[in-house]
């Protein structure tokens, strides 16, 4: 696992171009390495004899089979607003 010196907080700053004061990268700093001890403290946790996956994994999606729908016609049959076969809708993005 990383260390406080293997990870700097104003350096990563600097590449992903975020402006940080230095106030604010000692907080990120310090929140880092407290996540990075606790990730080393989970780390040490034995887990044999534990299965890698709690819930086995299963398909839970249909079988993809093609199967008639709506026409377009059929499917603005019942739009309250139509026009040039799509659908009216109120804006909501200004």
């Amino acid at each position: 696992m990383a260390g406080t010196s293997d990870l700097d907080v104003a350096y990563i700053a600097r590449l992903a171009r975020i402006n940080l004061t230095d106030d604010e990268a000692k907080t990120f700093q310090k929140q880092l390495d407290a996540v990075l001890k606790y990730a080393e403290k989970i780390r040490q946790v034995d887990v044999t004899g534990i299965d890698a996956s709690v819930h086995t994994p299963f398909n839970v999606f249909r079988e993809d089979a093609s199967r008639d729908w709506f026409t377009a016609e059929q499917a603005l049959s019942n739009a309250p607003r139509q026009a040039n076969g799509l659908f009216v809708v109120p804006k909501v993005v200004e």
